[in-house]
């Protein structure tokens, strides 16, 4: 069972939809017992920083994930999912982050000439290719939605980048704790082979 982190933020129904696809039970919870319990563990979501932490110390979910991260069951953040990890983002300076992973969330840079927010299909480059990307070719295509983009302390967590106006830390993975800025849910059949591969991590790392 996948527990799917509940805290009201945007596209949790649609990794709900591509984890049920996949032939695994998927649960949108907040219950403390329920994610302590699964298999594996998204936090999902599409929404602005600060507001998405007041919402998890909120609904007491801050202490949970940390509890998740220490007994090391699988962990995969999802576009904010993936910022909320961090230490602090230039969206919400006053927030802080979850810290869980070393690094920050900065502003895609205007001077680029690129549109901002960043919405489409870029390509994956591996520096260090992860376990998610198990069968999944360099230079993949997925789906991005974002305005701020993730600078790692330790380049030996980043598993895919991109390019958009600056190097994009697509993909970490650290441990049991495993995050990506694009959307799997929305990048057809290798953003499915992603979630498979995150599936089956959960059956052998326990």
């Amino acid at each position: 069972m996948i527990a799917i982190i509940d805290y009201d933020a945007g596209n949790i129904k649609s990794v709900e939809k591509a984890i049920q696809y996949l032939g695994e039970e998927a649960i949108v919870t907040r219950d403390r017992e329920t994610i302590l319990s699964a298999d594996g563990v998204i936090l999902p979501g599409v929404g602005a920083f600060g507001d998405a932490m007041e919402k998890l110390h909120a609904y007491g979910l801050v202490d949970v994930i940390h509890e998740c991260v220490k007994r090391e069951i699988p962990f995969l953040g999802i576009c904010l999912g993936l910022q909320l990890l961090f230490e602090r983002s230039d969206e919400s300076p006053e927030a802080k982050g979850l810290g869980v992973l070393e690094g920050e969330i900065v502003r895609l840079p205007a001077e680029s000439g690129l549109k901002i927010p960043h919405i489409g299909w870029n390509n994956l480059k591996f520096p260090r290719k992860g376990r998610l990307f198990e069968g999944v070719p360099e230079d993949s295509y997925v789906y991005f939605v974002h305005s701020y983009y993730l600078k790692a302390k330790d380049p030996g967590i980043v598993t895919a980048t991109t390019e958009y106006g600056a190097t994009i830390h697509a993909s970490v993975e650290k441990g049991n704790v495993f995050a990506c800025q694009y959307h799997p849910e929305k990048s057809s059949k290798v953003g499915l082979k992603m979630l498979e591969n995150f599936i089956a991590l959960t059956k052998n790392m326990r």
